[in-house]
């Protein structure tokens, strides 16, 4: 038994232990670090304990609950992980339409829960995603244009911070750390409850449209133009892909690099139908596969294209518009995608999402209409230098064009300024409340913000 871990009911993992290689292994398999010790805790009490146990000890402290960070946030060298994928205790609230959700939740989880009350929130675009990682740091999917970020229908949440206590924050109860959590991500404590506000969504009407590779130049334009106008309801994503070779894709595109736009509306299918038109009419379209669809099922469209245990390189940045130079761009790098796995994605951040200030929470890129990530993913460690060599140079070829910073969901391990230029306008507040709540950077395995009174030195 570890000293000053005496009384944790969860696993103790430890080198020596037969279990430790599957256990320290995370999401991205490019990552291979060794902790000293990873912890599944169970309960709040055992979360209470590590931070202590590592806060005493000056030890890393990583903290890993759906495990989906590129970076391999969710493990450390040398230190200890803090592991929630046992804490997944869910009770939706109907009547006042909210859940609350531990830490080790992922979205397919909460979605499991709530559909059964015809209710949801919005989240990302994979199920097995945790709800603590992409909430932190954001959190944008389907429902966003409509209802906004995951962070604005966060209600209250529950963290341990660096002193090892419990604390509550909401509207009401620690203000700023509230504020803090919603966009500032794992910099303050470690989050065991989530709870969000929900709202009625049941069917969808979803699906993706792939046009010919020749149309890619016209169909950017065009999803940047219907974006400009489209209803709430809808969210659409670009994307370059390759078509993968399995159903419900037909046997003659299997293999094929083309440009697509996934749609997804939240409203009556007849209805649905009629609001994307212009997308489905276009080109024509080599492929339109919009349907109904119960919500978690679009939820969980893509988890078989990204599963544990490949090797991952991301770039991102947010852009104010999709320019003539972007598109450009998009079309020179986009098509030349490297592998099946790899992709190029443009996310709207428009509609309910602009609702918010940019000061009203940690989250400060409210002024942005898109955001894109170039995602090469490799099956093995041995082709992903060449991957990278296409995701840097894509990006590169972009940054020139965009807001500055990234999502920080979407940031690799790129730096303390490119952190700093991702937090934005917020930076400054998010250090000073950081120096409050872990003065000694405990929570540093993350896009980290330094304590103000070291930012400033």
């Amino acid at each position: 038994m570890n000293e000053g871990l005496l009384g944790i009911r969860g696993r103790m993992i430890r080198p020596a232990d037969a279990e430790y290689e599957s256990a320290r292994r995370v999401y991205n398999a490019n990552i291979d670090r060794r902790p000293a010790l990873i912890v599944r805790c169970v309960d709040v009490a055992d979360v209470m304990r590590c931070v202590n146990y590592a806060r005493e000890r000056r030890l890393a402290v990583a903290i890993r609950g759906g495990g989906h960070s590129a970076p391999g946030f969710g493990t450390c060298d040398g230190g200890v992980v803090i592991d929630l994928s046992a804490m997944k205790g869910i009770r939706v609230d109907p009547v006042a339409r909210s859940v609350r959700a531990e830490g080790g939740c992922t979205w397919g989880d909460v979605d499991h829960a709530t559909h059964a009350f015809g209710l949801a929130t919005p989240s990302g675009i994979v199920s097995t995603t945790g709800i603590g990682g992409l909430t932190t740091g954001g959190g944008f999917g389907y429902l966003s244009r409509r209802y906004g970020l995951s962070c604005d229908n966060l209600i209250s949440a529950d963290v341990i911070t660096a002193d090892g206590e419990l604390r509550i924050a909401n509207p009401t109860q620690n203000e700023d750390l509230f504020w803090a959590i919603r966009g500032g991500g794992g910099n303050f404590g470690v989050v065991t409850s989530f709870e969000f506000r929900l709202h009625p969504v049941r069917q969808v009407y979803a699906g993706p449209i792939l046009y010919s590779l020749e149309q890619s130049a016209e169909v950017l334009r065009l999803y940047r133009d219907f974006m400009r106008t489209a209803p709430r309801e809808i969210s659409a994503f670009f994307a370059f892909l390759i078509v993968p070779s399995h159903a419900p894709f037909p046997e003659r595109l299997w293999g094929k690099t083309l440009p697509g736009i996934m749609c997804a509306c939240d409203a009556d299918p007849a209805e649905a139908e009629a609001m994307i038109k212009p997308l489905r009419e276009f080109g024509p379209p080599l492929l339109a596969l919009p349907h109904p669809m119960p919500y978690p099922v679009l939820q969980s469209l893509f988890d078989g294209l990204v599963p544990h245990g490949l090797h991952h390189y991301w770039k991102g940045d947010f852009v104010r518009d999709l320019t003539e130079e972007m598109i450009a761009e998009h079309v020179k790098f986009g098509p030349r995608l490297p592998s099946g796995p790899s992709i190029m994605h443009i996310y709207p951040l428009d509609g309910a999402v602009q609702d918010v200030g940019p000061s009203e929470t940690g989250f400060a890129y409210r002024d942005v209409r898109f955001v894109h990530v170039i995602s090469a993913i490799s099956t093995d460690s041995g082709s992903l230098p060449a991957y990278r060599e296409w995701a840097q140079e894509y990006w590169g070829a972009l940054h020139p064009h965009s807001a500055g910073g990234s999502y920080v969901n979407f940031l690799m391990e790129e730096g303390e300024e490119r952190a700093a230029k991702s937090y934005g306008g917020n930076r400054e507040r998010l250090a000073v409340i950081k120096a409050k709540y872990d003065p000694e950077n405990v929570f540093r395995v993350n896009q980290n913000i330094q304590p103000a009174r070291q930012a400033s030195a």
